[in-house]
């Protein structure tokens, strides 16, 4: 109990010491140690990469989950070290929605079978989310985790400790200052006119104590500038360890990126696998208006996949471009004819549109050479 009461009452001692020359620092009162230029731009550099990284890992995370909820649900999961329980993503809900509504409106009718479609891409999407989301996390918002909450720690804890060295080594810089000082006032010449010989010794009594008051603070001098000797190398190896959290932060960076590129290509592909899945749905749509439109046209009772009599009229070969209207087109997608009156497309080629009366405005005649058909709207970017 004894020791510990010491060691609180040091303790203390020590803490109103340094908060004594902190204040006279910033007065402008005491001196303050300066650390070398190369130190400084250490400690430059390591605030940098702190400040940088805490906001890109922030983004990040509102990236990859937008909603400050589940955000919050799987901070506190990991807090209490326990499994994030599963979570569909909004593609995967929105494709199950569809596919259930689907079942309602009924698969064989053209909005069913276009609903079961959609849903199905939107399960696949929203399923590659999911593993975009899960790579990110491990590769990228990991080691950046790490760095904030591991390494960040560490140097910020062997920083307070180099500036309370440093403190008390200023501190101990004033006092043998100051020791010096009443010490040289001691030992000034006595006054020989002075009859009475106890001033002699009362003057050699407070010399010899101020010798022995400047010997301890020069001793304290020492200890304390070899323990901010000490605590400076330390804390500079860490410092310079922050090239290294670059090079590892650019690796998950690139690691990162190869997962964005994985996942946009997976959607890039599975959203041109639905548009030609729908690329005809123009002509369904059309034959089952003319159904219902027209109840005595023959064609209202044609299955909806063959084709209308309007369609069979239209010979492709007997169609001739008018005089004005022809314009140029950059295909966005490769498109396969779905039969001999349409024109399969190549992605980036130009070809030559128009369209031709009574013709369904989802539709162009199309014309690469001597190859003409019919090419559906949604894959072309019409030019001047």
């Amino acid at each position: 109990m004894d020791f510990n009461v010491r060691k609180l009452a040091s303790d203390a001692g020590i803490f109103f010491s340094r908060a004594v020359q902190f204040t006279e620092e910033k007065l402008g009162q005491a001196e303050k140690t300066e650390l070398d230029t190369h130190f400084e731009n250490l400690l430059s550099r390591a605030d940098c990469t702190k400040n940088w990284t805490e906001k890109i890992y922030r983004q990040t995370e509102v990236l990859l989950q937008p909603n400050p909820g589940s955000r919050i649900e799987e901070f506190l999961y990991e807090k209490l070290d326990r499994k994030v329980p599963p979570r569909a993503t909004n593609g995967e809900i929105l494709g199950q929605f569809m596919l259930e509504a689907a079942k309602e409106f009924g698969p064989g009718t053209p909005y069913g079978s276009t609903l079961i479609k959609v849903g199905d891409c939107q399960r696949r999407l929203g399923g590659a989310e999911r593993e975009f989301l899960q790579t990110s996390s491990i590769s990228f918002l990991t080691p950046l985790r790490n760095f904030l909450e591991g390494d960040w720690r560490t140097i910020s804890k062997e920083r307070r400790l180099l500036e309370n060295r440093r403190l008390d080594l200023d501190a101990c810089k004033a006092r043998l200052k100051k020791a010096k000082a009443a010490e040289a006032k001691a030992a000034a010449a006595p006054d020989f006119q002075e009859t009475r010989p106890r001033n002699y010794v009362l003057s050699a009594s407070a010399s010899a104590l101020w010798n022995e008051e400047l010997d301890k603070a020069e001793h304290e001098l020492r200890v304390a500038q070899t323990e901010f000797d000490r605590q400076a190398e330390v804390t500079r190896l860490l410092l310079e360890g922050i090239s290294s959290t670059h090079v590892n932060h650019l690796r998950c960076l690139c690691e990162f990126v190869e997962a964005q590129t994985v996942y946009y290509n997976q959607c890039h592909k599975y959203m041109q696998e639905l548009q030609r899945e729908l690329g005809r749905c123009p002509d369904s749509l059309e034959v089952n208006s003319h159904a219902v439109g027209s109840p005595t046209d023959p064609s209202a009772f044609l299955p909806l996949n063959s084709p209308s009599p309007d369609t069979n009229a239209l010979q492709i070969e007997e169609v001739q471009p008018p005089a004005s209207g022809t314009r140029k087109a950059k295909v966005l997608y490769a498109y396969d004819a779905g039969d001999s009156s349409e024109l399969s497309l190549l992605a980036d080629e130009l070809i030559t549109v128009y369209t031709v009366p009574g013709m369904d405005s989802d539709w162009l005649i199309g014309e690469r050479g001597n190859q003409k058909g019919k090419v559906p709207v949604t894959y072309l970017e019409l030019l001047s």
